[in-house]
């Protein structure tokens, strides 16, 4: 897994606010790369820039080994991301992934926790799993 941090942001501003804020909240700062797309080149290509106002929209895009985009969430500034949802979620893909799609990951699905089969017998019986199981809480 490789995470990056992608923002129209010049790398000065990465790196104020990785000094001045972040290291604050995370110990040792930021943990991947920030990447400058000043001019919004990348974040026009995945539908997050804002051309008029020269910012982009936070966005976050969960992109598999062959290039192919497997989640994304966008928010609006005003709303607060849940890193945790997203190491989720990165897990819940690389499980998918790794049986070549022979488990399926049910919302809220952590590792360890049962995955589903997928197949015309789970076609209406996914409630099942959840009455059986406490394994999607």
């Amino acid at each position: 897994m490789e995470v990056l941090s992608v923002s129209v942001d010049s790398m000065f501003v990465h790196k104020m606010w990785n000094d001045q804020e972040l290291c604050k909240m995370v110990a040792g700062g930021v943990p991947f790369p920030m990447l400058a797309d000043g001019g919004g080149k990348v974040g026009a290509v995945y539908g997050v820039y804002d051309e008029e106002g020269g910012v982009a929209t936070r966005g976050r895009f969960l992109i598999d080994p062959d290039g192919i985009i497997q989640a994304y969430e966008v928010l609006t500034p005003l709303v607060g991301r849940n890193v945790a949802e997203s190491i989720r979620q990165i897990q819940a893909v690389q499980t998918v992934r790794e049986s070549k799609g022979t488990q399926a990951t049910p919302s809220g699905w952590r590792p360890g926790k049962p995955t589903l089969k997928p197949g015309i017998d789970l076609v209406g019986n996914v409630w099942r799993a959840w009455k059986t199981e406490s394994a999607f809480d």
